[in-house]
C-alpha cells in the first residue's frame, strides 16, 4: 500500500509548475496565475477533453499554495507532506474559490456543489446538488471596429452560428405527442454515486448521469429533428453595444447569449474580443490621440494655420510662430474617453529641411543667414 501511494504521488506535478509561478511567488502572483488558468479551463467554458482534469489539477495547486500553512508544509515535505497531513476535503477547505469564480462570472453560492462535488468525490458533498438541464457552452468570437466607433461608442451587428432550442420539440428533446419521463439510470436524481476503494480509504464520487446529463428526465421518444438533445444549429444576428472609449483587445461578456443548454437548459455566455482597426492618420496612446504633421521652415518661423484630422472630422489649428522641430500642439479634450475624463489630441510637429534647393531658394536662404548674423544653429 505504501509503495502504491508513493508511486501515485511521484506522478503528481509540482504545484508551482502547475500554476506556472516561481517558488517564492507572492500571494497575488499565485492568485493571478490561478485566475488566468481557471478562466481557460473552467468546465463552464471549456468542454474539451482533458480540460476537466487540468481544472482539478490547478484548483488543488491553488488550494495548497494560497494557504500559508499548507504551502509551508508542501515546501518542506512536498506532496507526501500534504497527503499525510490533510484529507481530500481539508486540502480544499478555506480556499477562496467562490469569490474568484463569482468575479469571473462563473456562478455564486453553489460553486462547491456544482464544480467540486462531482469532481473530487465525497469531500465536497453538500445539501445542494446540481439538478436539471445542463448549461449551454460559452461562445467566443471577435468584432472589428474603427477608431471612431471606439471613441464615440457604436451599435455593431454581429452574425454568428450557435445552438438554439429546437423549433420542433421546443427544447425538451421529446418528439411532439410523446412524453418526458424519469431517467431510469439515475432514477431522476441527475447524478450517479460511485464508491471506490483507494489508498486514502473509501471514496464516494458523484458524477453527472451520462444518460440524462443531470436533467433527471429523458424523452420517451427522441425528437427526430434534434435527436433528443433539444438543440439545433442556427445562424443569428445580434446587436452589440460597444461602449464609448473601449480599448482594443478587451473582451465584452454578453450573459446568456451563448449556446442554448440541452433539454431547455440555460444558455451559456458570449465572449466578444474587440479589435480596433488601424487609422490611416491617427494613433491611439491610452486616452490620447497622436497625429504627426510636417511643416517647412518659413511656416515654423512665421506661424501658420493648417487642417488636421481629428476623431470624427477635421479641425483647423494654429501653428504659432517660432515653432521648433519636435514641438507638440495639444488639443484639449479631443482624445478618447478614459477613466479620468477625456484625453487630448497631440499634434507632433516636424520641421522639414529641403534636401535640394533651387538657385533662387539658395540665394534667399543665404541672404537670410547673413541677415541673422550667421547665428550658429540656423541651417547648420
Amino acid at each position: 500500500m505504501r509503495l502504491q501511494e508513493a508511486l501515485l504521488l511521484s506522478d503528481k506535478r509540482d504545484y508551482y509548475e502547475v500554476l506556472g509561478v516561481e517558488r517564492g511567488a507572492s500571494a497575488d502572483d499565485i492568485k493571478k496565475a490561478f485566475r488566468k488558468l481557471a478562466f481557460k479551463y473552467h468546465p463552464d467554458r471549456n468542454k474539451d477533453d482533458g480540460a476537466e482534469e487540468t481544472f482539478k489539477e490547478i484548483s488543488e495547486a491553488y488550494a495548497v499554495l494560497s494557504d500559508d500553512q499548507k504551502k509551508a508544509q508542501y515546501d518542506r515535505f512536498g506532496h507526501a507532506g500534504i497527503r499525510g497531513a490533510y484529507s481530500q476535503e481539508d486540502i480544499f477547505r478555506g480556499a477562496d474559490f467562490s469569490t474568484i469564480f463569482r468575479d469571473m462570472g462563473f456562478g455564486g453560492d453553489d460553486i462547491f456543489s456544482r464544480i467540486f462535488g462531482s469532481m473530487f468525490g465525497g469531500g465536497f458533498q453538500t445539501s445542494r446538488r446540481r439538478r436539471g438541464p445542463p448549461r449551454g457552452r460559452d461562445i467566443e468570437t471577435r468584432i472589428e471596429i474603427t477608431l471612431e466607433q471606439a471613441a464615440f461608442g457604436a451599435e455593431v451587428e454581429l452574425s454568428l452560428s450557435s445552438s438554439v432550442r429546437c423549433t420542433k420539440c421546443g427544447g425538451n428533446g421529446a418528439e411532439p405527442g410523446s412524453q418526458v419521463i424519469t431517467c431510469p439510470q439515475c432514477q431522476g436524481r441527475g447524478q450517479i454515486q460511485q464508491r471506490t476503494n483507494s489508498i486514502f480509504g473509501q471514496m464516494v464520487t458523484l458524477t453527472t448521469c451520462p444518460r440524462c446529463r443531470g436533467r433527471g428526465q429523458v424523452p420517451e421518444k427522441p425528437c427526430t429533428k434534434c435527436g433528443g438533445n433539444g438543440l439545433e444549429e442556427k445562424r443569428r444576428k445580434l446587436s452589440v453595444n460597444v461602449p464609448e472609449g473601449i480599448e482594443g483587445g478587451v473582451y465584452m461578456t454578453l450573459r446568456g447569449q451563448g449556446d442554448a443548454g440541452m433539454y431547455g437548459g440555460p444558455n451559456g455566455d458570449l465572449y466578444i474580443q474587440v479589435i480596433i482597426k488601424p487609422h490611416k492618420e491617427l494613433i491611439r496612446r491610452g486616452s490620447d490621440i497622436i497625429h504627426e504633421v510636417e511643416i517647412n521652415f518659413p511656416q515654423a518661423a512665421l506661424g501658420t494655420e493648417m487642417e488636421v484630422p481629428v476623431l470624427g472630422g477635421r479641425e483647423v489649428i494654429k501653428v504659432p510662430s517660432g515653432t521648433q522641430n519636435g514641438d507638440i500642439i495639444r488639443l484639449r479634450g479631443m482624445g478618447m474617453k478614459g477613466r479620468f475624463g477625456k484625453g487630448d489630441q497631440l499634434v507632433h510637429v516636424t520641421v522639414s529641411v529641403p534636401k535640394k534647393l533651387s538657385r533662387k531658394e539658395r540665394q534667399l536662404i543665404q541672404e537670410l543667414q547673413e541677415e541673422l548674423g550667421k547665428k550658429k544653429g540656423i541651417f547648420g
